[in-house]
């Protein structure tokens, strides 16, 4: 279930943007269908056809974005369309991944019609009541049935599975994400760009440290990518005004993710100043393409493990790894050289879509998997 993850999945509907999870799931989605599995998705309708196919995975339209009389829209458009979806579907494992009323409406499907769900989160918020990104109270109370119900979790990394187990009581197993589009892998001479952000512009990604990081390394190329997120329109309009205002700093806005690897590919550094994440798909995005990542958080401790960038604690740490990694040419060829092998080892879409082939196989679907969905998927 992806209803915002046509952007991903379809380069015509780039524009419209997507996050990290629309991609993850995009990703995985043509994973499967790689590897000789069928594999459709449920998404919005943006006026595409009914059945239409990108990159091996079949699409089905459920409501428009905007259609529906608040509070009525709940259950039509909304609901009833997605069931409809669901049933064109036909799958034996339905697959929802981030925290929301999805979960449950699915997992309702597949109790009533004898279909298997699994969900997949997205976040550290996903595995924590208080830090949900789910604004209705409503909503919240339906995800936390729909995660009981669910037949399996799976898990971005040991944290979240603590988490989970935690403060929902349910067990959940741990699969890593999957690499998406890997482009060139340039020279450190052949970069222009010394530190690259990405994220959709909103409080909880913190840009305005990246700005701050700009002003104090005044000798350095800034780059923002970013669009605004559910409506926060003045709060983009206030991150722009203020990069605007750094002359090291090219505010780009939204980028769509088949076209942001040209920008990975230049970076020498990237930087994600968020406050909370799940397993970043920048971060595969960034190692895909050699570029050591600075950050605050380092999911399962993987940067510090295998040497691949710096997790930093505040903004004089994250300037002294920025200004390391820039400076010092040694220090870049051999995080750069750690980055690319650790992705083409343990992250690359062939080899880590085997934890899902065999995560789903326990549900018992013969065939390992007959049909899943969104990663709907039986043998072609």
């Amino acid at each position: 279930m992806g209803i915002g993850n046509l952007p991903a999945l379809a380069p015509e509907y780039g524009h419209l943007g997507n996050g990290g999870a629309e991609v993850q799931q995009s990703v995985l989605a043509k994973a499967l269908a790689a590897r000789d599995f069928k594999v459709s998705m449920v998404v919005a309708d943006h006026g595409q056809p009914d059945g239409a196919v990108w990159g091996g995975v079949t699409t089905y339209r459920a409501y428009r974005l905007n259609a529906g009389l608040p509070g009525l829209r709940f259950f039509h458009p909304r609901w009833s369309s997605v069931w409809a979806a669901l049933r064109r579907a036909d799958a034996d494992i339905y697959y929802v991944g981030c925290a929301g009323v999805l979960i449950w409406q699915v997992s309702l499907f597949t109790r009533m019609f004898g279909r298997k769900v699994v969900f997949g989160t997205m976040s550290d918020s996903d595995c924590d009541p208080n830090a949900l990104l789910v604004k209705l109270w409503r909503d919240k109370k339906l995800y936390a049935q729909g995660l009981r119900r669910a037949d399996l979790v799976l898990t971005q990394s040991a944290l979240q599975q603590q988490m989970l187990r935690r403060n929902y009581r349910r067990d959940s197993k741990v699969v890593p994400a999957i690499g998406g589009m890997i482009g060139r892998r340039l020279t450190r001479e052949q970069r222009d760009i010394d530190a690259l952000w990405v994220a959709n512009l909103r409080p909880l990604k913190r840009p305005e440290m990246f700005i701050e990081l700009a002003r104090e390394l005044p000798h350095l190329r800034f780059h923002m990518i970013g669009g605004a997120w559910d409506g926060l329109v003045d709060y983009f309009n206030s991150v722009r005004e203020k990069a605007a205002a750094c002359p090291n700093i090219h505010f780009h806005g939204s980028v769509s993710y088949h076209e942001v690897n040209s920008y990975f590919e230049r970076t020498r550094v990237f930087v994600n100043t968020s406050e909370i994440e799940g397993f970043p798909n920048t971060y595969l995005q960034a190692w895909g393409h050699g570029v050591p990542v600075v950050t605050f958080l380092d999911p399962d401790n993987l940067i510090a493990q295998n040497s691949i960038g710096r997790a930093v604690a505040n903004l004089e740490e994250l300037r002294t790894a920025v200004d390391a990694f820039t400076d010092d040419s040694d220090e870049w060829q051999r995080a750069s050289t750690r980055s690319i092998d650790f992705m083409d080892r343990d992250y690359n879409p062939h080899t880590a879509v085997n934890a899902y082939v065999e995560a789903f196989t326990t549900l018992g679907i013969q065939g390992a998997l007959e049909s899943a969905m969104p990663l709907n998927a039986s043998r072609k």
